[in-house]
């Protein structure tokens, strides 16, 4: 009876350390194959102009208050992303908005990068 009793809770250590030591998988950055460009330049694609600001006011008030276009990017094939920070109690929540060489929303991703001193 103690050899089941010492392998049950050898089993049962071996599954809480296992559970305990996981990590989720950090997001991983959709613009990691873009570089940035000029704010100008968004500024001059009305399309995705409207389309950005439309996606903030759109937010809920707090975060639309506190949400910051921090970047236009490109991957030299057409497509663009815009990257919105959203600093909302004490942690950096970052929205990206990817388009096609269509100025055509095709994804929204939205994960949190860090603390934030607002």
């Amino acid at each position: 009876m103690k050899i089941i009793r010492l392998v049950s809770y050898i089993l049962l250590a071996t599954v809480i350390c296992g559970f305990g030591c996981y990590k989720s998988k950090p997001t991983p950055n959709p613009l990691a194959d873009f570089h940035f460009s000029s704010l100008n330049n968004l500024d001059s694609n009305k399309a995705i102009t409207n389309d950005y600001r439309d996606y903030i006011q759109k937010l809920p008030p707090e975060e639309k208050r506190l949400a910051t276009c921090d970047g236009y990017c490109e991957d030299g094939m057409g497509q663009h992303g815009v990257l919105i920070t959203v600093g909302l109690e004490g942690k950096n929540w970052r929205h990206v908005l990817i388009y096609d060489k269509n100025d055509k929303r095709i994804s929204v991703t939205k994960w949190e990068s860090g603390d934030s001193s607002s």
